[in-house]
């Protein structure tokens, strides 16, 4: 599997992890009610081949992940203590729980371990040597095990010390959803099966410049939509009315649409919308216009029907279909129309399809269309700097295959 600037990564099937402790770093971060039950648990659920895995080879497994930002203080609200019982119900077998991360009482457990056994540790960011990635706590931590396995893709652009630190010390490899990650983005960029489609949504042009500017150079065709449409249509000298609209940015929209137009990709902006007076607004409110349309006091809110039907063509035609960000505001029933259709385009087609975000990613799960997807990403942040082209510190510093076997059998 290759990531941008970097070769082949090391994977489970090149370790023997029988006997030996292995720390995972797994990205948990997930919604917590008031009560410690999670609202959501996705990412816990994405991890359990890897732990399975382990176990059933033999390993004697301890998590760590960071919840939240607790700032390097102790928070009982971000604890991973409720997410110990969870692992275990959706495991099957006992997951014990420490209240730290690191330190002498900590160590003892992890020795303790035997194969077959879970342990669960403290939230990594109670310490602020996780955040600054300090030698010292990724230090402490590597004494925790033997072997370092990375199943959290999530937080692969952070160069904290449980992700980048930790695994200069131990022989580090990706787990199964890592590596998943790893090879259904890097297809995209490297050997897309074409035409290559890319869908590109969201609020703000300004999170999205460098994902554009790269892609520019690799998609067939761009469809353009969320709130980030309205800088680009204004751009283009079209009233977008009361709109979200970045005017810091319309020089580089219209940098895009040029380079658009110069490598013969096929830029699509909405041609129709929902609009209305703001995201607060009654059904009766509510208009589908032309983008020639739109009056000073309405606001883009939604995709048009027009677009949409557009859009699906495209899809249809599409050999890979990437997707990052929502075309409305999806969170009010009213201007979800547009992710809703095309996310069922998507499902249905014969297209490879990846996708990620948290907005998306939630938009997709809610219609019960992931298993449409062929490759749903856990990333957010993780997943628009691989797709910029970037070099992930979480996946630069995991081991080369040819050398992890003779690293791990020391």
């Amino acid at each position: 599997m290759d990531s941008p600037g970097a070769g082949p990564k090391a994977g489970l099937d090149d370790i023997d992890p029988a006997g030996k402790r292995v720390l995972l770093r797994v990205d948990f971060n997930a919604p917590l009610n008031p009560d410690g039950s999670l609202r959501d648990d996705s990412r816990l659920v994405a991890a359990l081949p890897t732990i399975r895995e382990l176990l059933s080879r033999g390993a004697a497994v301890i998590i760590a992940t960071h919840v939240g930002r607790p700032e390097g203080k102790a928070d009982p609200a971000l604890s991973t203590r409720p997410l110990a019982a969870h692992v275990e119900r959706l495991l099957g077998v006992p997951v014990a729980w420490v209240d730290d991360c690191v330190g002498e009482a900590v160590e003892q457990r992890a020795k303790a371990l035997r194969p077959g056994q879970v342990l669960l540790l403290e939230n990594l960011r109670f310490h602020k040597g996780e955040e600054a990635n300090d030698p010292v706590f990724a230090r402490q931590l590597a004494s925790l095990a033997d072997i370092y396995v990375d199943d959290a893709f999530g937080a692969a652009h952070r160069a904290h010390a449980s992700i980048e630190g930790v695994a200069r010390l131990l022989p580090a490899v990706a787990g199964r959803l890592m590596a998943s990650e790893i090879a259904h983005l890097s297809a995209i960029l490297e050997n897309p099966k074409r035409p290559l489609l890319a869908v590109i949504g969201g609020s703000k042009l300004s999170s999205k410049l460098e994902l554009l500017t790269h892609l520019v150079d690799r998609v067939d065709s761009l469809c353009l939509g969320g709130a980030m449409a309205a800088t680009f249509l204004k751009a283009a000298d079209r009233e977008v009315g009361t709109s979200l609209v970045e005017d810091e940015f319309l020089d580089r929209a219209s940098a895009i649409v040029r380079q658009a137009s110069e490598r013969h990709v096929d830029l699509q902006l909405p041609v129709d919308a929902v609009v209305a007076a703001s995201p607060n607004a009654e059904a009766a409110e509510v208009q589908v216009k032309s983008v020639e349309d739109i009056g000073a006091d309405e606001m883009i809110l939604d995709v048009g029907p027009a677009t949409i039907h557009r859009w699906e063509e495209l899809v249809k035609r599409a050999g890979t279909v990437v997707w990052n960000g929502p075309l409305g505001v999806y969170e009010k029933p009213l201007f979800a129309v547009g992710t809703q259709q095309l996310a069922a385009a998507v499902a249905t087609s014969s297209a490879l399809s990846v996708t990620g975000g948290g907005d998306l990613q939630a938009a997709i799960r809610s219609l019960k269309l992931e298993q449409g997807f062929t490759h749903v990403s856990t990333g957010g942040g993780a997943t628009l700097e691989f797709l910029e082209g970037r070099l992930l510190p979480g996946v630069a510093v995991l081991r080369d295959a040819p050398r992890i076997a003779k690293s791990a059998a020391k």
